[in-house]
């Protein structure tokens, strides 16, 4: 059975997959994805939904879909929407990015999601465990396919919001341009001020206008190595600290 607990005090409670644990670069990709009129969100690859639940929590009028190829993470997914009462505002479908065209309709979601696989696939050690694997490399997705999943399922206008690793930046504009996704919005996440960026979280633009918006990097630890400001702002670590809208 999948202990649940909750991400901050009197906040969601979330049972966690075992598979694909989670980490700090969703809650902040929850946090930089805008809301604004946003009403049919989905999250493309959503595990246990860490995302749909985070988003729903943040913005009342809005409806989520996560599509999720792992039966038991799709099961563990309703499970944490039931858990925090959202199930009539979201919905989890067991089912595979890439037959994205015969799942939904072209430009059902106004926005979508994506805390994918970081790295290629056969790159690196991989886990004998196909759920782990699956969750570190694209084995069943790779990254040009969730571009042009996305960039079918949003209408003109429409705001695809995912997080990656640095180093694999250059080939995620490329790919986001190419589907028709313009970047828009890029945040560098730093765990200090004076290290290299580990994660960049991008927002990109159905058939939008070039012009890319280079916003302040995320410190995560101020130099004393305590969660910085904006991180207790996030997990609301103070009272009187609220969450963004």
């Amino acid at each position: 059975m999948i202990d649940a607990c909750e991400l901050w005090p009197g906040g969601p409670v979330y049972g966690q997959d075992p598979a694909a644990p989670l980490g700090t670069d969703s809650v902040l990709l929850a946090d930089f994805v805008p809301l604004r009129g946003a009403k049919r969100g989905i999250d493309l690859g959503c595990g246990a939904g860490i995302l749909s639940l985070l988003l729903l929590c943040r913005g009342e009028k809005l409806h989520m879909t996560g599509l999720e190829l792992r039966p038991e993470a799709a099961a563990l997914a309703r499970k944490n929407l039931e858990r925090n009462g959202l199930s009539e505002r979201g919905e989890i479908l067991t089912g595979d990015i890439r037959e994205h065209r015969s799942l939904f309709a072209p430009g059902s979601f106004d926005l979508a999601v994506a805390n994918p696989p970081y790295f290629p696939a056969g790159s690196g050690a991989s886990s004998p465990d196909p759920a782990r694997a699956g969750a570190r490399a694209e084995r069943d997705c790779s990254l040009p396919e969730l571009c042009a999943a996305a960039a079918f399922l949003l209408p003109t206008g429409g705001r695809f919001c995912l997080v990656h690793r640095p180093e694999r930046l250059a080939e995620l504009l490329c790919c986001m341009h190419e589907c028709g996704l313009e970047p828009k919005r890029l945040r560098f996440v730093s765990a200090r001020a004076e290290r290299a960026p580990s994660l960049v979280l991008v927002e990109g633009r159905r058939g939008g206008r070039p012009g890319l918006v280079l916003e302040p990097p995320l410190i995560l630890q101020d130099a004393e190595g305590k969660e910085s400001g904006e991180v207790r702002r996030i997990y609301r670590r103070e009272e009187g600290i609220e969450n963004r809208e």
